[in-house]
């Protein structure tokens, strides 16, 4: 039975795994394969080759990402962009739709890090550390506060722009940031900042007054773990 012209439009077969007209069911066809959810959150902050997709999930072979790649293009979830300068290099970048997927990546990163079984010293990508910063922030704590802050991951560089109770997230460095913070991997950072480590024992270079750099470390917090079960 169908309810209407939107059932007619072309795309993905919902219902190809659950035979299950809940919205939620069509969601799990749309992200719930493995590595799915991964790809679409390291694509959050602006696009990225497939090389450096390859980089940030080493665990994923090049025929899985391909797969995984080529699916989220037909469903409509990202795209693929060609640029020719300084050199032609295609990259893979979130539609709007699938950019509007990131509550469902911050909700479930919060429901899961309460889990008494979640381990925060794993490794993790540097764009999953960001992401932990726009979902783990204390909004009330934040507010009345204006930080910019530099963060570079190994390789990776990104801008912090806290205003209005909300961190946003943009690749690049910043001109003139109030604080800047410099680690070789993100478990280190992850460490300062969940894991009530010194900036020195976690290995992260710290730039601004400490005052400041205090003041926007206490402004992230992982959840309360709920109680283990009997």
């Amino acid at each position: 039975m169908k309810l209407g012209k939107d059932t007619e439009a072309s795309g993905p077969s919902h219902g190809r795994w659950y035979d299950d007209a809940c919205g939620t069911a069509f969601g799990m066809e749309l992200l719930g394969e493995r590595w799915t959810l991964l790809i679409l959150r390291e694509l959050l902050f602006g696009p990225r080759r497939f090389s450096d997709l390859r980089a940030e999930l080493p665990g994923i072979s090049a025929k899985i990402l391909t797969e995984r790649l080529s699916g989220m293009e037909a469903n409509g979830i990202l795209r693929r962009v060609a640029l020719t300068e300084p050199a032609p290099v295609q990259l893979f970048q979130l539609t709007p739709w699938g950019m509007a997927a990131e509550p469902i990546v911050q909700e479930m990163g919060r429901w899961a890090a309460a889990s008494p079984m979640h381990d925060s010293t794993l490794p993790l990508s540097a764009a999953s550390f960001m992401m932990s910063l726009r979902t783990m922030l204390d909004r009330n704590a934040a507010r009345g506060l204006a930080f910019t802050a530099a963060f570079t991951i190994g390789t990776s560089r990104f801008t912090g722009r806290l205003e209005q109770c909300r961190l946003e997230v943009l690749r690049g460095l910043p001109d003139d940031p109030q604080i800047a913070l410099k680690a070789a991997a993100a478990s280190r950072l992850a460490a300062l900042f969940y894991g009530n480590m010194t900036s020195e024992a976690a290995g992260v270079q710290t730039c601004g007054t400490i005052e400041d750099v205090a003041r926007f470390l206490s402004l992230f917090h992982l959840p309360p773990k709920v109680p283990y079960p009997d």
